[in-house]
């Protein structure tokens, strides 16, 4: 009897996991832009925007360590890379952008180009306060786990499609990597879809802007 219980729960955490896989995946390919400039365009700027997650203390938390790292691993080689690091001091003194910031560079070697937005306190903000700083890139990703990073293309269509058009596609998506951060977001995004929450997150502040959906 104890087997098939250990059986039975082992299925439907697979299940659970296979499931939340799909809505991560899913998630990573949705809000894009098509304007993808071709390779070799001269000067091409690509711009990673990375969205912070509550941090208590000075030391990047789980969160926030996976999200840096698919915010790096989403540079592209190719292009002249900025990274832009997003979250204000919500749950520590220092800003959740200095403390990405400091991870990156001193766990994960990054050296380039960085700017950061040290004020926003929710996802709208961060999008808000990131525009500025991604007005010049020829593309843009927006980094999370990919539920949330969903959220933050949203936002971006509905605040503005003139810059949305350029999004491409992240690295935050990898088969297998962060099972239970998978679980989690594929659950509260679920959730925020069946209710109000998520209309209210990532609708626009612009009133009548009715951005097309892509």
């Amino acid at each position: 009897m104890n087997s098939l219980v250990l059986l039975s729960a082992a299925a439907g955490l697979g299940a659970l996991w296979l499931w939340a896989e799909l809505v991560d995946r899913r998630a990573s390919m949705r809000w894009l832009g098509g304007g993808r400039p071709a390779v070799g365009t001269p000067e091409r700027t690509h711009a990673v925007v990375v969205l912070g997650y509550g941090n208590r203390g000075e030391r990047a938390n789980l969160v926030n360590r996976f999200r840096i790292r698919a915010g790096v691993r989403s540079l592209d080689p190719r292009s002249e890379n900025l990274l832009v690091l997003c979250g204000g001091p919500v749950h520590s003194s220092t800003s959740e952008a200095v403390i990405m910031q400091r991870y990156a560079r001193e766990h994960l070697g990054y050296g380039g180009p960085t700017a950061l937005d040290t004020t926003s306190r929710s996802t709208r903000e961060n999008i808000a306060h990131a525009i500025p700083l991604i007005e010049h890139a020829d593309t843009i990703a927006i980094v999370s786990n990919a539920p949330h990073a969903e959220m933050g293309r949203e936002i971006l269509w509905n605040e503005r499609p003139d810059l949305a058009v350029r999004l491409v596609r992240g690295a935050e998506h990898r088969l297998g990597e962060a099972p239970v951060l998978k679980i989690l977001g594929a659950l509260r995004a679920t959730y925020a879809k069946r209710t109000a929450l998520w209309r209210r997150s990532s609708r626009s502040i612009t009133p009548d802007l009715q951005p097309p959906r892509p």
